[in-house]
């Protein structure tokens, strides 16, 4: 394409600055977490021993009432993370990754207050490596990718906030999924949902958070890669994946990309491809070299950014983030990693999909992984030049990538009501 890295494409576009929000929080979580019965049917909210209202069970869709899917870089109340334990995905017992799940809870919560769930034998570990000022509670899962498996906060703009609980199966099912089983993981939305006290709506389709980006403004993008996967919604047409998506985060357009990132185990997730930053404004993994693997899925998204309009008629103005690497995992960081059946194994060799898209956007801060020391400080001033207005801070990231994703996979916000 010959485009620079960091190029701007589009018109220009001010620094849109974001109000801090008032972050006080009920730091005295539910000790009993009940799980609502799944299906169409609205559950009555119930008392709960501290005189709160358990979560209903809603049988109508966000859209309908009045609720939509804000953008990331909207103002947060809190973030969740689940923390790494499996010894088939994580290596050396996940010791490596629960210190670089510690180090983004700690970058993170300096702008957003951390929950991390924590199984039972490892909750005093956790407690341990993380400071007081990340809540600790104890909840079961399969895995550590809250992203996926942990809800979809919605909102009204009238302090109105609930949850969207999708259908997990572990980016596949028994069709090309990462593990099995996975039922404990469908689980952590409602874990979550009753932990912030937000009425929940079960979707009845399989998608995870990290396959979607929202502007809060009308546009959504994904990848067809993922959401047309037969091993999501094999019945559903693209067609009807747009209806339940307006019906289930209230937007109006979908941006369809082809394809997510090269190698990606996720099926295409789109956030490791792209992240939306603003209305009308978005970061793209940019591989410039054409030997690079990643360079064709680059350079088709680009096609289709160019080429797009959002909700409002906007333009998209596309900034570049060069791509690290190419990476791979080597014969030491494979070694650690316990084999088992259902599980996708670990091979020395195997392309590592690192993309500095991957990061979080909080309140105050953005959390951007380090990947590559050879194009990680770059990475860096690119994304502060994005976001003049927040502190940009850098986390050691291929702990986390040996195990399949990044910072975005990890986390997921609660937006400001």
């Amino acid at each position: 394409m010959g485009t620079p890295p960091g190029t701007e494409i589009g018109r220009p576009r001010a620094a849109r600055r974001v109000p801090h929000p008032d972050t006080a929080r009920d730091d005295n979580p539910l000790h009993v977490i009940t799980h609502a019965a799944r299906g169409p049917a609205a559950v009555t909210p119930s008392r709960d021993r501290y005189g709160g209202s358990v979560p209903a069970l809603l049988s109508s869709t966000p859209a309908a009432d009045g609720f939509w899917m804000p953008g990331e870089f909207a103002p947060h109340d809190g973030c969740y993370m689940v923390w790494p334990q499996r010894p088939d995905n994580w290596r050396d017992g996940a010791g490596p990754a629960q210190e670089a799940f510690a180090a983004v809870a700690e970058a993170i919560t300096v702008s957003d207050p951390v929950t991390m769930l924590v199984s039972a034998a490892q909750y005093e570990r956790a407690r341990g490596a993380l400071s007081p000022a990340v809540r600790v509670v104890e909840a079961s899962s399969d895995d550590a990718w809250c992203r996926d498996t942990g809800p979809t906060f919605v909102i009204d703009g009238r302090g109105g906030r609930r949850a969207v609980d999708w259908v997990f199966n572990a980016w596949g099912g028994h069709d090309g999924g990462l593990y099995a089983p996975w039922d404990t993981d469908d689980l952590v939305a409602t874990k979550i949902a009753e932990l912030e006290r937000a009425d929940r709506y079960r979707a009845p389709f399989v998608l995870e958070g990290g396959s979607i980006h929202s502007d809060g403004d009308g546009t959504l993008y994904t990848t067809r890669e993922c959401l047309l996967n037969p091993n999501r919604n094999p019945t559903m047409s693209e067609a009807q994946i747009e209806d339940a998506l307006r019906a289930h985060l209230g937007i109006e357009q979908v941006v369809w990309l082809d394809d997510g990132a090269y190698g990606d185990e996720t099926d295409g997730h789109v956030d490791n491809l792209l992240h939306v930053v603003a209305p009308g404004v978005v970061a793209l993994h940019w591989a410039e070299d054409p030997a690079d693997p990643q360079h064709a899925s680059s350079v088709a998204a680009l096609r289709v950014l160019r080429e797009a309009r959002d909700a409002r008629g906007r333009e998209l103005e596309v900034h570049l983030l060069a791509a690290p690497g190419p990476l791979f995992a080597t014969e030491d960081e494979v070694r650690g990693v316990v084999a088992a059946p259902g599980t996708i194994p670990r091979v020395a060799g195997e392309n590592l999909s690192g993309s500095y898209a991957n990061f979080y956007i909080g309140t105050s801060r953005v959390v951007v992984p380090l990947l590559d020391e050879r194009t990680d400080e770059q990475a860096l001033a690119a994304i502060a030049g994005i976001f003049p207005d927040r502190e940009v801070v850098g986390v050691p990231g291929r702990e986390i990538l040996l195990g399949g994703g990044n910072v975005h996979c990890i986390t997921q916000q609660v937006p400001t009501a």
